[in-house]
């Protein structure tokens, strides 16, 4: 037989039989190697230990130490274990398809009955059964005809349709898990066993058409996570369980701030605490911008389709955008326009009127821009994925060699905004040149470069992201790390060259002659909806005091009070500071726990001697002591607590 050389990652390579198997590799390193192995990596591939290598390989043998490869296999074999539990409990369900997820798996099963709770712990003690018998994985490659007879033989028609979708030169692979039997491109452990019994749990259930299609059958969804170990497992359950306590819908409500309704899908119905918290945002950002060199314009809501086919969304976008048409008087068809889903067309007509000189440059053009577009109802979140958003939207007009100073100075401004938010912990990741693009290799080389030397004279380090940028140019991408862990993608700085082109954009240089400018697409919060969300969440409610909507609530202990609390909110508000009474008939305990529902950030009690002394007693949000002030004190300090950061 012939040899092939399989090299290891230290670098040494060993001679082997042509058709050789990692579990083969594994046992002539060592036979505790052989014990513990679950998969391989083959030139580069996720690889079964039962797959045999043709030819010279590169090769490293996995442990479930191996993290990445570990969670794969343990999420992947957890998702076949499940089917298999299921169709022995219910031999007539029907399986489908059963991918790994970001934290597990999820499996959709076509059943007569619906799952229910109970059915998820019964489910559960069957996979622990079948990861006790410890039962061999099989796997073998048919042939088409052979796979789809045996479907058919079987009566799974949604395996027979997987059959028929599989490429005609991908290998038709078949698994199994004990007797249990499945369609699958693998790689898998090597036994039931190796699985983590005690690392796993079932979430929910939920419905799902057959491939997304509203035409095809709803199917049943069973989701499961999975990690290596039992305290793997218990901190991501608590990490969900903080993440619900957190969860801004349930907050919303509880402090009263928007809520949304069937008829108006995506779109947000704001109150009056949740405006105030929007309006004060938006005044913050708007002085931020102004400082920094921004001109605010305000662009139309709707745009006649030819602005959208001459800037490209017409043919690239329209999906995504809601059509308006409108029968003007006399008119012989219907004029077409969109409600314009992004502000940048827009904006590059405002640059438009009047002739530019390079003496104009950089012009820094920021707008609040309202957008809508289109996303499917499956995916709409909240306020954190709407259909109608308002951006800290900005497009920054300057000349290539303004590119790197116009992005240090950005940066530094979104680091600064950052900071005052709450935000320490955030990620630059620079996009870089797609396959398919426009504009040399020197051009490309050179903007490139001149983000990546923005972000380190800007003190910072950044992660390459190979193809990720526009056909048209780069991108920095910003992404915040929340108080539980959790990415979340707001910033952006955009460079494009080409809507200047293709809306004949020019300004006049210094050699007389007209030039086409560079555009700086860049936002700091992303939308106001989405960014308020995310701090609802990263604070749990708690916002900071000068953003919290209803930041003091005065409450009486004895309607005796009831004068001084009326005076201790009139000082409060002619303070700055956003101040409520509440003198009802309630016991003192009820109306604290009320507010402190409501996350008011200070709730100042007032009775018989508070009036007498002319103080309050304080408790904030949070803390279980509370301190007696005096009424001066009080003010001032919560006066200067009320003032946004950059007018401290």
């Amino acid at each position: 037989m012939s040899q092939i050389s399989l090299t290891f990652p230290d670098g040494n390579a060993r001679e082997f039989d042509k058709g050789v198997t990692p579990a083969d590799v594994a046992a002539a390193i060592s036979k505790s190697l052989s014990k513990k192995a679950i998969s391989a990596t083959v030139n580069g591939a996720h690889w079964d230990l039962q797959w045999p290598i043709d030819a010279d390989s590169t090769i490293a043998i996995h442990t479930l130490q191996d993290e990445d490869q570990a969670l794969e296999l343990i999420r992947h074999d957890l998702a076949h274990v499940m089917a298999r539990a299921v169709q022995e409990i219910w031999p007539d369900t029907k399986v489908t398809i059963g991918p790994v997820t970001d934290h597990g798996w999820f499996y959709d099963f076509d059943r007569a009955e619906p799952f229910t709770p109970e059915d998820l712990g019964q489910i559960e003690a069957k996979m622990k059964e079948i990861i006790n018998a410890r039962d061999e994985v099989k796997t073998e490659i048919w042939d088409r005809e052979r796979a789809r007879k045996f479907y058919e033989d079987s009566g799974e028609g949604y395996k027979v349709e997987l059959v028929d979708r599989i490429p005609a030169d991908a290998p038709i692979r078949m698994y199994w898990h004990g007797e249990w039997q499945d369609l699958c491109r693998g790689p898998h452990l090597q036994n039931t066993g190796q699985l983590p019994s005690d690392a796993f749990k079932l979430m929910g259930v939920s419905g799902a058409y057959w491939f997304g299609d509203v035409s095809r059958p709803m199917l049943q969804r069973i989701t499961g996570v999975a990690f290596r170990n039992r305290d793997e497992l218990k901190k991501y359950l608590n990490f969900l369980e903080e993440a619900a306590k957190r969860d801004h819908r349930k907050l919303g409500r509880e402090m009263d701030l928007f809520h949304l309704q069937p008829e108006a899908p995506g779109q947000i119905f704001w109150h009056p605490n949740g405006w105030k918290i929007y309006t004060t945002l938006q005044d913050y950002m708007r002085r931020r911008q102004e400082r920094d060199g921004y001109v605010e314009v305000n662009t139309p809501q709707v745009v006649d389709r030819k602005l959208w086919e001459k800037s490209g969304h017409w043919d690239n976008y329209q999906e995504n955008m809601f059509i308006v048409e409108v029968d003007e008087e006399h008119a012989r068809e219907k004029a077409i326009n969109a409600l314009k889903p992004m502000n940048c067309p827009c904006h590059v007509q405002v640059f438009n009127q009047g002739l530019k000189s390079y003496r104009d440059l950089p012009l820094r053009m920021a707008e609040f821009g309202s957008c809508n577009r289109y996303e499917p109802s499956g995916a709409l979140h909240g306020i954190m994925r709407v259909r109608g958003f308002t951006q800290d939207d900005a497009h920054i007009f300057c000349t290539d060699d303004q590119i790197e100073a116009e992005t240090k100075k950005f940066i530094e401004f979104l680091a600064s905004i950052y900071a005052d938010l709450g935000f320490e912990n955030w990620t630059i990741k620079l996009s870089t040149r797609p396959e398919k693009r426009i504009g040399s290799d020197e051009s490309w080389d050179r903007v490139e470069a001149a983000l990546g030397d923005a972000c380190k004279a800007a003190g910072y380090e950044y992660e390459i992201q190979e193809g990720e940028g526009a056909f048209y140019g780069p991108k920095l991408e910003f992404t915040l790390t929340d108080a539980i862990g959790r990415d979340w993608q707001c910033g952006t700085l955009q460079v494009d060259p080409n809507l200047p082109e293709r809306l004949d954009a020019s300004f006049i240089g210094q050699d007389g002659e007209k030039h086409r400018p560079v555009m700086l697409h860049r936002a700091v919060l992303g939308s106001f909806e989405r960014f308020i969300g995310i701090l609802i969440e990263e604070h749990a409610g708690k916002l900071p005091f000068w953003l919290a909507p209803r930041q003091v609530v005065v409450a009486s202990i004895t309607s005796e009070a009831d004068d001084y609390v009326l005076e201790v909110v009139a000082a409060l508000k002619a303070a700055g500071v956003r101040a409520e009474a509440d003198t009802r008939n309630e016991k003192i305990n009820y109306k604290v726990r009320e507010h402190s529902v409501g996350k008011v950030p200070v709730i100042l009690a007032v009775g018989h001697r508070e009036v007498e002394e002319r103080t309050v007693t304080v408790r904030r949000l949070g803390e279980k002591q509370t301190a007696v002030q005096s009424l001066d004190e009080i003010v001032a300090a919560l006066s200067l607590d009320a003032t946004a950061p950059d007018l401290r």
